[in-house]
């Protein structure tokens, strides 16, 4: 029996995106693919209202974490840690040998943009990490807000990892100013996994060029020429998904973004209230994430126990991350969840533990 996924990715996928992975193979070196990829950019660029170059790499957004850093950074940067996947963009960057320093907030607290602009004005760097949706404890940082402060220093990138966010929360790419940006797209895309949408700036562009030893795969100067002179990639992609990528931006199209963002903010609404009314949420207080809630297991439940009998209802949650497990309990909800899914699933959950409605 399918279970019908309610965790931080992957999402949900509807038959229809499934059904477009079986379209017929072409060859990447095609003018068949040369329409396809192109087609897709073009989308990409027009959905989300930037004038960023836009990229499609094979590969989960762990793979553009690094190329990012390799692109853009040759010997600084300063991450801003506040959970798990922060924390993993950090290690990416000292295992890539650059001087990489922290900002480090307990799990479940958000980064402040005062917390940005002293540590930049104490030091240079070449680049600033933020994530800003923190699947491992359902806080969302304020990116518009620490985007304000990079804005006085030009010298500075900023790279936003986006994974679970972009698409099902508002971020404005070109205002904010944001170098690089990327997202998963089996996350708010609501696709199966393998590819990773990224925007990059002129200016990271411009810095690219300083940068030594960016590696092949993950070049975005090449990604660039290939796409300029053939709009093509490099290596062989995964064509089957930019076919269902392209039928979801279609469809992401007509429901029209500030519709997805406000179904995305009334889930979290629904989720938030439930959370409050039985446990407790695990985020700050006016930082919950738009795409997941966290919750404290106040009760002390298993955790493990639950999803086994959801599972038997076609349903399933995820547990907390790492050092969060069963201390927490996550609920994901983006991609093309509805309301309505979502008060099925948690009217299960009541059942199941017996909780007044």
């Amino acid at each position: 029996m399918h279970k019908k996924l309610f965790i931080p990715g992957p999402t949900e996928v509807r038959e229809e995106i499934l059904r477009a992975q079986a379209n017929p193979m072409i060859g990447h070196r095609s003018v068949d693919f040369s329409a396809l990829y192109g087609g897709v950019i073009e989308k990409l660029r027009k959905l989300f209202g930037t004038n960023r170059k836009a990229f499609v790499f094979t590969s989960s957004a762990t793979g553009v974490m690094e190329g990012a850093i390799r692109n853009t950074v040759n010997r600084n940067l300063i991450s801003f840690i506040n959970g798990a996947f922060s924390k993993r963009w950090h290690e990416i960057a000292l295992r890539n040998g650059k001087e990489a320093d922290a900002v480090q907030v307990e799990w479940g607290l958000a980064i402040k943009p005062e917390m940005v602009e002293d540590a930049l004005k104490k030091k240079h760097y070449e680049a600033v990490l933020v994530t800003h949706n923190e699947t491992s404890t359902g806080v969302m940082n304020p990116l518009g807000e620490i985007a304000e402060i990079l804005k006085d220093h030009p010298d500075t990138l900023l790279l936003v990892d986006a994974v679970s966010s972009l698409g099902g929360a508002p971020i404005e790419i070109d205002r904010w100013e944001i170098d690089v940006i990327f997202a998963s797209v089996q996350k708010c895309f609501a696709l199966p996994p393998g590819i990773t949408v990224t925007f990059v700036s002129d200016r990271a562009l411009e810095k690219a060029k300083k940068v030594e030893n960016r590696g092949y795969y993950f070049d975005f100067l090449t990604m660039l020429k290939y796409y300029e002179e053939r709009k093509q990639t490099p290596a062989t992609p995964a064509i089957s998904l930019l076919y269902a990528l392209d039928v979801q931006l279609d469809k992401m199209a007509e429901e029209g973004m500030e519709n997805r963002f406000r179904r995305h903010r009334e889930m979290a609404e629904m989720a938030r209230e439930w959370g409050r009314k039985h446990f407790e949420l695990f985020a700050e207080p006016g930082y919950e994430s738009l795409t997941v809630t966290t919750i404290k297991n106040t009760r002390g439940i298993s955790v493990a126990e639950l999803n086994a009998e959801l599972a038997k209802r076609g349903f399933v949650i995820s547990n907390g991350y790492g050092k969060l497990k069963e201390k927490t309990f996550r609920i994901g909800h983006m991609g093309d969840l509805t309301r309505e899914d979502l008060s099925e699933l948690l009217k299960n959950i009541n059942e199941i533990l017996e909780l007044e409605r």
